[in-house]
Formats: structure tokens, sequence, C-alpha cells
């Protein structure tokens, strides 16, 4: 019974096409086993004994075969009365040797021969990969006599580029055409890395099936992967009788271990080739590949070098400043041609620095987020919209994308954007045509006439050599920012000890100021006291002014060595009621004098804080004293108190309506002796809002003011929440 071998394609991309179990008829096959003993042979033997008679005519050197070595010349010998090329190969622990038509010799004029003749002075003058693959698809011809030949290679997402061409007049041309990925399924592509030639003398053959000696032998068994005479994919025939061709040969291009391309040719008649012919080609196929691969690494070196060179002027610029990440966007003319971008952006968090064309700062910082929660050190895409859709609305100046993360716990990124690149595409045929028959059966494209398709939202692709180079940049601003942090870190511990040892000598000075300051005081007064009669009114007033100055200084020695102490004392932590501690404070400040025109409104409900309650009383008490002393001139002083609550802590906030300040001016507020106003207007020692600020940032919080000048002034804080591990019933002990 005949064999069904209709094709359906929607089975194409599955089928075992390495075990077909049959070979082409236009030779023979015998299977042995390791020991040579006949485990089968191809159907199309005359009879058993031809298969033996040929078998043992064979050498027992087969047995010596390596696994996985391609077919190896075994001689001519007379089979059946005609003279046949025989070859073997080891396939698993089988021996296949294949038989063909015998060719004349051919001597000095040996395919091989012609082609170092002919193809190597062409492989060593050409510039390009597109003139190395003109002359590789003319030389091929010649060799071949194929009506047509082409080379083209595989881009990204395996579609065919045809660059060059050789073809007879009659013969329609595929230059610059492109073939899509499916016509080379995956399992066919494996194939092409591993027997890298391939002949089809014509597509009109019926396979010859496999014939066992034991009838439970099964021909799909054998892995025919080296096979010369392997039958096809019916698939393909009827791929190759749309394409009006007859007979095939393809001859793989390999570099760096993948298929790069192929080497196909076509004719319109049966065409058998000799193996002298079929080696001289495999033998073409891998010169081509050599050069193309020593062409694209000298290349990719020469980038490379490029590429390092802006990344040590990038770093190098870099490193000369503050090592911050934004200044990256100072120099933009390294920054962009290191991954020849249209556009580049810096995104510290929330912050984000551009330079040239890019997406509006929202945009980029969402791209960044969502970049991020990738998880990768890296990201690179050249048609950003099918996997990120908000980018669809700026692909005309972001359809690609290249991105490093600088750090894995803040969203510190480097970005570059290429704009959309519209591309017009010329396909050997409608890519998606496919033809269904009455049996639902799923066929190849019956037409190759050039069709073309415009493509949008893509960028130019980001090459190796780039992503490389942004992975390298990458690295060495991890290192500056590791540097700088640990010099940052040097900084701060010798700041620590240097502001220790300042507290020390403040201590030491401010405790040793005190007793010199109440003898200027106590002498004053004896001299007032024994001899003030006899005083001119003139030293009397010089005298009042001595004792005034030496109690103001004896206020800031004492006000001095309290902030010295601050920093030095232990912290005694305890729960806080704050709306009790304002409250008290308020009343006590309400009965000093003028104290009864303040109008008070403290907001029910202030939080409870968790830090040391004497400090604390520290810090509310000069909050609220300062805006007691800088409203004292309005008619009726406001003096506000309120809740502050935010995801770091909670704290409060003192509003008035007194004199107020220019917020320029808010960095000097909580320095040492630092006033924004004369001391003849308002009195005070310039301490107080110095110790507010040690206090909550000893206790982990922040402070802040804000005010506008004769329209008050608000002063605020928080402190984090009691620690997990800490209950307000535990040791207050720090």
């Amino acid at each position: 019974m005949k064999q069904d071998h209709s094709p359906d394609l929607k089975q194409c991309a599955d089928e075992p096409i390495r075990v077909p179990g049959a070979i082409q008829p236009h030779g023979r096959m015998l299977v042995l086993s390791a020991s040579a003993a006949l485990l089968a042979w191809s159907d199309n033997w005359p009879q058993q004994r031809s298969a033996l008679a040929a078998l043992a005519q064979l050498p027992r050197s087969l047995e010596a075969l390596e696994p996985s070595a391609p077919p190896a010349p075994v001689g001519t010998l007379d089979i059946d009365g005609k003279a046949m090329d025989a070859s073997a190969h080891r396939s698993g622990e089988h021996i296949v040797v294949e038989f063909e038509p015998c060719s004349p010799q051919s001597g000095i004029r040996a395919p091989i021969y012609e082609l170092a003749r002919s193809f190597l002075p062409h492989l060593q003058k050409a510039d390009s990969v597109e003139v190395l693959a003109e002359a590789a698809a003319a030389e091929i011809k010649r060799l071949t006599g194929f009506g047509r030949a082409l080379v083209y290679r595989f881009d990204e997402e395996g579609h065919g580029h045809v660059l060059g061409e050789a073809c007879e007049p009659s013969y329609p041309s595929y230059l610059k055409h492109c073939f899509p990925s499916s016509d080379v399924p995956t399992q066919a592509r494996a194939l092409y890395c591993l027997n890298t030639i391939r002949l089809i003398p014509d597509a009109h053959y019926e396979p010859v099936p496999l014939r066992g000696a034991d009838a439970q032998w099964d021909p799909r068994s054998l892995d025919l992967s080296f096979a010369t005479l392997r039958s096809v994919s019916p698939v393909h025939l009827e791929y190759m009788r749309n394409m009006d061709t007859r007979a095939s040969m393809s001859v793989s291009i390999v570099v760096g271990g993948r298929l790069w391309g192929l080497i196909s040719c076509h004719d319109h008649a049966p065409r058998h080739l000799s193996f002298e012919t079929r080696a001289a080609c495999e033998h073409l196929g891998r010169l081509l590949s050599l050069q193309i691969e020593a062409m694209e690494n000298t290349a990719d070196v020469a980038t490379r070098l490029e590429l390092r060179k802006l990344t040590l002027e990038i770093v190098s610029h870099l490193a000369d400043g503050d090592a911050t990440l934004q200044r990256l966007v100072d120099e933009p003319v390294p920054l962009l041609r290191l991954a020849r971008a249209g556009g580049a952006a810096v995104v510290l968090d929330d912050q984000c620095w551009t330079t040239g064309e890019t997406p509006r700062t929202a945009q980029i910082l969402a791209l960044a987020r969502w970049i991020a929660q990738r998880g990768a050190s890296s990201f690179a895409n050249d048609r950003l919209a099918q996997e990120f859709a908000p980018a669809a609305e700026w692909q005309a100046v972001a359809a690609g994308v290249l991105a490093i993360s600088i750090s894995q716990v803040h969203q510190h990124m480097v970005l570059w954007f290429r704009p959309e690149q519209v591309q017009t595409i010329r396909w050997a045929g409608e890519p998606h045509a496919k033809h269904v028959d009455a049996q639902g059966r799923l066929h190849p494209r019956r037409s190759f006439a050039a069709w073309q398709e415009q493509v949008r939202g893509r960028s130019l692709p980001w090459g190796a050599a780039e992503i490389a180079a942004s992975v390298e940049l990458r690295h060495a601003l991890i290192g500056i920012v590791l540097r700088r942090a640990e010099e940052m870190a040097e900084v701060a511990a010798e700041l620590g000890r240097v502001n220790k040892e300042l507290e020390a000598f403040s201590y030491t000075v401010s405790h040793d100021l005190r007793a010199p300051m109440r003898h200027i005081a106590g002498y004053v007064d004896l001299v007032q006291e024994s001899d003030g009669a006899q005083l001119s009114e003139r030293s009397l007033r010089y005298l009042a002014n001595v004792r005034h100055a030496a109690a103001y200084a004896g206020q800031l020695v004492d006000a001095l060595l309290d902030f010295s102490r601050m920093g030095r004392a232990e912290l005694r932590r305890g729960s806080i009621d704050m709306s009790l501690l304002v409250r008290e404070l308020a009343a006590e400040f309400a009965r000093q004098e003028g104290g009864a025109r303040i109008a008070w409104d403290i907001e029910d409900g202030l939080p409870a804080l968790w830090g040391d309650p004497f400090l604390m009383q520290v810090v509310v008490r000069n909050l609220i004293g300062n805006a007691v002393k800088y409203t004292r001139h309005r008619e009726v002083p406001q003096i506000r108190v309120c809740a502050v609550r935010r995801p770091e802590g909670a704290g409060i906030m003192v509003s008035d309506n007194g004199v107020g300040f220019q917020q320029k001016y808010v960095g000097k507020l909580f320095g040492v002796f630092q006033r924004l106003h004369k001391a003849e207007d308002f009195e005070g020692t310039g301490i107080g809002l110095a110790s507010v600020r040690r206090i909550i940032e000893r206790h982990g919080g922040t402070v802040w003011a804000e005010g506008q000048p004769d329209q008050g002034a608000r002063f605020g804080f928080v402190i984090p929440p009691v620690a997990a591990d800490r209950a307000p019933h535990s040791n207050p002990k720090d």
C-alpha cells in the first residue's frame, strides 16, 4: 500500500526530521551493527542478496568509525554491475553505509582545486560581508551548475535576509528580499548546525523506506542526521514545488557555533552532484564561515575599543567631580555616543535628569519603575511598546530603551533612548499566507512574489557591543559610588571624632568660664555697694553695663554647657504625653508678662511620642518660647500647636503670627549662635534651635522650619515611633 505523504504545516515545527525511516531514491543504504552485521537496508535493493554482496565488499575498518563524525568515503564499489561511490558514518550503535552513482574522476580539475584557484582570491579581497556573499553565490553556482544561488543571513528573529545572489535570467531574483523564519523551523536549524550540507536532486521523488532484517526493527529508531540520502519533510518538498524548484542544495554558514545563515541553491530541473562537488561546496561554506567570523570579530573588537574609550571618558569626568550620577548628563556627547542613542536620562528614585531627545520626566520615572520591577541589572529592548504599553505614546523619541541599574536597593538607573525607525521589508512572498485544502490541512505559501511590509514601533536594535559597554559602565559607576561611600564614611568618622573633641572642649570651657563670670558680677556688686556713693553717674553706668554683659555671658556659658551635655547625655526613652506637655508649657508661658494676650490653639489628640521626656521638654519649650518671643509685638499674638503624622514617624508643629523670616535663610536657623534678628530687638543666646535639632536628630528624627517675613513662622519635628522590639512598659534606658 502506498504511503500517504500529504504534508500538514501544523505538524511541520514538530516533525521528527532526523528519523524519517526512509531515504531519497537516487542512492541506496545499508544499516550495520557495531560488529558490521547487516541489520537493515533500503527497499530499493533489487533483492537481499544484492545487499549482502555489497556488504561483502566493505572494508573491516568501518568498525573504527568515530561517533558523530560526518560521512567518510569508503571507495568505489561494483554494485550489481554498476560503479557506486560508498560513504559511511556511525549513528549511535549503528554503522550507516550509503551508495550513490559513481562520478568520473576529475583529476587536477577536481572541484576542490577549482575552488582554491578561483574563490580564495575573492575571499581575501572582500572588504564587507555583502561582497563576500556575492562572491560565494557566484562561486557555488559555477561549481554546481544550479540556476540560482542565494546567500542569506538570519536576524535575531530568525528571518533570512538575502545578501548575495547569482542566477540565470530565467530565474526570479530574491536579492535584498527576506524569507520568514517559519521557512526554516527550529529543529531544521539545529540539524543545519550538525550536518552542514543537504542535497535534494529531485523534489518529485517518492521516499524509499528502510526494511529491517528483523521484522520488529523500527526504521524510525535510526538517526539519519548525518546521512546524505536522508529523506526530507514532505512539507519542504511542497515548498520547493511551490517555488518552481525541482532540485535544491543548502550549505550552512556557522559562525561562533550558531547558524549565521545559509547558501541556498535552486534549479528548475533535477540535478545531482558528485561526492567531490559536494565536498567542495561544504569546504566553501566553511571558508565563508571563517571569513565572516573574522570580519565580525574584527569589527566587534574595533567597536568595543571605541566604546571602552568613551566609558573611560565618562568615568574620568565623573571621578573628577563629586561622583554624583546626575553629573553624567553634564557631558552628553560621550554618554549618547556610548549607546548610539538620541537621548539619555539619569534616574535617582523620584528625580530625573535628561539630555537629548527623551520622553517627559513622569514617563521616564514610570518606565524606570517598570524596569526596576523586573529585577535585572540591565535591560535592552528595541520595540518597547510591545512590552510596556504606555511607551506607544512616545515611541517617536523612544521606541527602544537600554537601561542599567546602579543599585539593588534604590531606584538608581541610567537609561538611553532610540527613536522609532520605520522599516520597509520586502518579503519573498507574503509571510503569513497559508493555504488550507478540503481536508483542513495547512500548506506552505504558493507565491514567492515580492510583498512589502512597513514595520513601525521599532528602533534600531541594540548591538552586543553596546550592551556590553553599558554593563561595563555600570560596574565602573558602582565602583565610583562605593569608593565615594568609603571616603564619606572616613570623613564621617573623622567628623565624629572632631565633634566629640569639640563637645569635650566646649564642655570644659563653658564649665571653667562659669566661675570667672560669677566673680565679675560679684565684684561689680561689691564696688557698687561699697563705693557707689563716691562714683560718678558715668562710672555707675559703666559698671551696670559690665554687670549686664557678665550676666549675659553667664547665660551663654550655661546654654553652651547645656548644649554640650545634650550630645553626651544618655537617652532615657519613655512614653511622652504630648498633649499634657504642651498644655502645661502653654499655661506656664501664659502666666508670664504679656502671656495673657496670647490666643492659644492647641489641637486635641496630639500624638504620644517615644523619647527622652526631659530632652523633649527642652525641644517643646524652645519652640513655644520662640513663638511667644517673636509675637510679643502683635496686638493679638496667635500660637497654634498641631499634630504631624508621617510614614517615618510622628511629632508636632508650632505656628505663630510673629515677625517670621526669609525662607532662604532657613539653613542658618538651626546653627549654634545663628540669629536672623537683632539682639536689641529680641533677646536670646542663639543656641535654642541648635539644641532642638541636636535632640531631634539624636532621636532619629527630622526638624524643619517655614516662614515669611512679617507673616509668621512654622517649626515642626517628627521622631520615629517606638521600635517593634520595644514597648512602653519596657526599661526606658537606651
